[in-house]
This record gives structure tokens, sequence and C-alpha cells, in this order.
């Protein structure tokens, strides 16, 4: 099993020790593109055309409420390949 289908794995399963660059490698994969806070917040959006932004502090380890919001994308754009 390759590094990234562990990390796909980790996030299905709502584990709790992600860090914030591995949802980020995810949001990229995707083709969100990451947007840098502005004046000392902690808080990067990901935005991608047609789609909700999403706002994920960069706190260790990232909580459990921003990592289903990461599976259910998973979730939606694995659905959405399958479909084409």
């Amino acid at each position: 099993m390759s590094q990234w289908d562990k990390l796909i794995k980790r996030i299905l399963t709502l584990s709790n020790d992600l860090r914030f660059q591995e949802l980020r490698k995810v949001l990229e994969y995707y083709g969100y593109t990451m947007y840098a806070p502005n004046s000392g917040s902690s808080h990067y959006t990901f935005r991608k055309p047609g789609c909700y932004p999403i706002t994920i502090p960069k706190h260790e380890p990232i909580k459990v409420v921003y990592v289903k919001m990461i599976k259910q994308l998973i979730e939606s754009e694995v659905s959405s390949d399958e479909n084409t």
C-alpha cells in the first residue's frame, strides 16, 4: 500500500492524529488552492472554482470536525470520478 493510500485510509477512518500538511496535500491534489491568513490568523482557506471554500486552522493535531469535511470531499470526488 502506497503512502498516498495510507493517508486516504487514515482520513476515511477519521484518524485523530492527522497533521495540517497532510490535509493540505490532499486538498491540493483535488484542485484546491491554499490562501494564507491575514494579519496573524491561523486559519487557512482552500478554494476551488465551483466549490465551497474550506477553512482549516493550522493546529496540531487537526480536530475531527475538519477531518470529516475532508472525508466528505474525498467521497464526493471519488463518486464523481466513478460517474464519469
